[in-house]
């Protein structure tokens, strides 16, 4: 994974959401979904989710909507049905995306979806078609902007707690888990101070397909009008951006 900083991915793609006029919350209602979903819905013994939850209420995310995510999570929301879909395919240049959905009328959000890759020159496949080009990884971030964390003091406790590999980046580390040693990873650095920038369980692609510039800009526009869609939760992909 080096050379392909997931830390820079996400630097880039949140700020230029977040420049957008209501993009914030959205973010926020998918990151305490995510949360709840792989560990709970009680802050109080879900780290990952009261991180994501205070990110939130700093930002002034109404309790309201915060607690909807939660519920939509946990299946607790009250006349809503919602159901977790996954859709595989390839992007210009052959890139291949996985974009994972949580909707309440699977027709429209497949509909849009397709819609969506069509007009970028991209084509949806078979479940499966690209999912084998993916590794899952428990994935957290070290903030380090002043250069205070000491790299050999957090690597072994980072190792302690069950990491599989941390690296460095610039203001950042990067630490990696098997999805089944996440939770325990992010509770251990937290509960050794350690303040945690941004932790999740996702996917990392094998390998990563360069484009010309004509088809990247295609897939950068693919990549934000999926995330415009309130129905989207992640996008992965295997494109490596050329800055």
């Amino acid at each position: 994974m080096a050379g392909h900083s997931k830390w820079k991915n996400i630097q880039r793609r949140k700020n230029a959401q977040d420049a957008k006029k209501g993009k914030v919350f959205m973010r926020h209602a998918k990151d305490i979904y995510t949360a709840a979903k792989q560990g709970g819905g009680d802050i109080a013994t879900n780290a990952s989710l009261r991180l994501v939850v205070d990110k939130a209420k700093a930002d002034n995310m109404p309790n309201d909507n915060i607690d909807r995510a939660i519920k939509k999570a946990t299946g607790t929301l009250d006349g809503a049905s919602f159901e977790e879909l996954t859709y595989e395919g390839y992007g210009p240049g052959g890139v291949a995306v996985i974009v994972n959905v949580l909707t309440d009328n699977k027709n429209r959000t497949a509909a849009e979806v397709r819609h969506a890759f069509k007009k970028n020159d991209g084509n949806l496949g078979e479940n499966g078609s690209v999912s084998f080009m993916f590794d899952r990884k428990g994935y957290i971030i070290i903030a380090n902007e002043n250069g205070e964390i000491d790299e050999d003091e957090l690597t072994l406790e980072a190792l302690e707690a069950g990491a599989e590999d941390i690296t460095t980046e610039e203001e950042a580390y990067e630490i990696f888990t098997e999805p089944e040693n996440f939770q325990d990873v992010v509770t251990h650095l937290t509960e050794n101070g350690y303040e945690i920038a941004d932790s999740e369980v996702t996917l990392f692609p094998q390998t990563y397909s360069a484009l010309n510039e004509t088809e990247e800009s295609k897939m950068l526009t693919l990549i934000e009008t999926l995330e415009e869609n309130e129905d989207v939760q992640d996008i992965h992909h295997n494109l490596e951006e050329s800055n």
